[in-house]
């Protein structure tokens, strides 16, 4: 094999690694990736040498378990927010503003947070200005709570058992088994609400992005101040925003 190939190769052995560790959705051990991926042990621990050096994978502190980096997440959005469904995406929060009339959200998930994937912002006056690429708390947002509440369990528990629950107002959930009721409840209705516990005067509701029965790639939020609209005229949206959340997600499977 000419030195070409031996470098193709390698290069795809590491996208593979990198593939299997975000489609485990959870960190996974060394003999975890050596069965998923058929590789030789020491094969797989050289790959994982190589993407830690270059910050792409990580290891938690005194584990043995894996998982992408903050680099790769950031990738991935990046990806996201400017490959070519992103236009599709765009067009289609910008009808649901049309129809709704406040600012709406595409979001997902990015580590401990969740970042704005796209945004479309209402022509009023009074609105909260944020950018593509911003991110917020996960357990204080609609968007947040809606996505976390449909990890796997593991995970989920995880983040719960770890996420510093800090108050930004004084509705913000700060306790975690208030937070654990919430989210339960959230998953069965298919819908979050945010009653100004990120930022006080603001209210917000989303519903999920469906890949299937049981995975939320994404969410579809709405957001308006409390002077201008109330919880119930949000949640009269909420077909628009199932309607287009059911679009969305066939630009995810292009």
């Amino acid at each position: 094999m000419s030195a070409s190939n031996q470098s193709n190769a390698a290069a795809v052995r590491a996208f593979r690694v990198l593939e299997t560790l975000a489609e485990a959705g959870r960190p996974l051990s060394m003999t975890e990736l050596v069965d998923a991926l058929g590789l030789p042990k020491q094969t797989v621990h050289r790959i994982l040498v190589q993407l830690m050096d270059a910050y792409l994978v990580m290891r938690g502190a005194g584990d043995r378990l894996y998982e992408c980096s903050p680099r790769v997440r950031s990738l991935a959005v990046n990806v996201l927010m400017h490959a070519g469904p992103a236009a599709a995406r765009h067009a289609l929060l910008e009808q649901l503003v049309a129809k709704v009339g406040e600012t709406c959200n595409l979001t997902m998930l990015a580590g401990n947070d969740v970042v704005y994937v796209d945004r479309v912002e209402t022509e009023w006056p009074l609105r909260m200005h944020l950018q593509a690429g911003s991110h917020v708390p996960l357990h204080c947002s609609a968007s947040g709570k809606l996505l976390l509440s449909f990890l796997p369990k593991e995970r989920r528990e995880r983040i719960i058992d770890t996420l510093p629950l800090r108050p930004y107002s004084e509705r913000t959930i700060t306790d975690r088994e208030v937070l654990r009721r919430e989210l339960a409840a959230t998953r069965r209705r298919l819908l979050a609400i945010n009653d100004q516990e990120h930022l006080q005067g603001l209210i917000a509701i989303a519903v999920p992005v469906m890949l299937d029965r049981n995975r939320a790639c994404a969410a579809i939020a709405v957001q308006a101040p409390v002077g201008r609209v109330s919880m119930d005229d949000l949640l009269a949206f909420v077909p628009e925003l199932r309607q287009v959340a059911a679009e969305t997600a066939r630009t995810f499977q292009m």
